[in-house]
C-alpha cells in the first residue's frame, strides 16, 4: 500500500472514533440540507440521510462523546426544514403561453 494510505490509516487510527463518527454525522446532515434546497426538494434522498443520521445518534448515545446534543440539536434543524418542505403546496404547473398557436 502507498505511504498516502499509511498515513491516513495512522490518522484514523490516532483520532478518537467519537471525533471521526461526529465528522460523518454533520457531513450527512450537509447532504440531508443540499438534498432540501434543491429545487423541487429530494424529498426521498433527505429522508433516508436524515433516518441514517437519527439511527447513528440513537446508537451512539452518550458514546458520541461532549458534541453529542450539537448532533441532536442539528439533526432537530434538518428535521424541521424537511417537515416545511414535505408539507409545502406543490408548484403550480404554469399557465399556457396565451400567444402559443394550438
Amino acid at each position: 500500500m502507498s505511504d498516502a494510505t499509511d498515513d491516513e490509516k495512522d490518522i484514523l487510527r490516532t483520532t478518537p472514533v467519537d471525533v471521526v463518527l461526529g465528522n460523518h454525522i454533520l457531513h450527512l446532515l450537509q447532504l440531508a440540507a443540499i438534498h432540501l434546497a434543491a429545487e423541487p426538494p429530494q424529498l426521498p434522498a433527505a429522508q433516508v440521510t436524515i433516518d441514517v443520521v437519527a439511527a447513528m445518534i440513537t446508537a451512539g448515545g452518550e458514546r458520541l462523546g461532549e458534541h453529542r446534543d450539537l448532533y441532536r440539536q442539528a439533526l432537530a434543524e434538518v428535521q424541521q426544514v424537511y417537515v416545511r418542505a414535505a408539507s409545502a403546496p406543490a408548484p403550480a404547473a404554469p399557465a399556457p403561453d396565451a400567444t402559443a398557436p394550438d
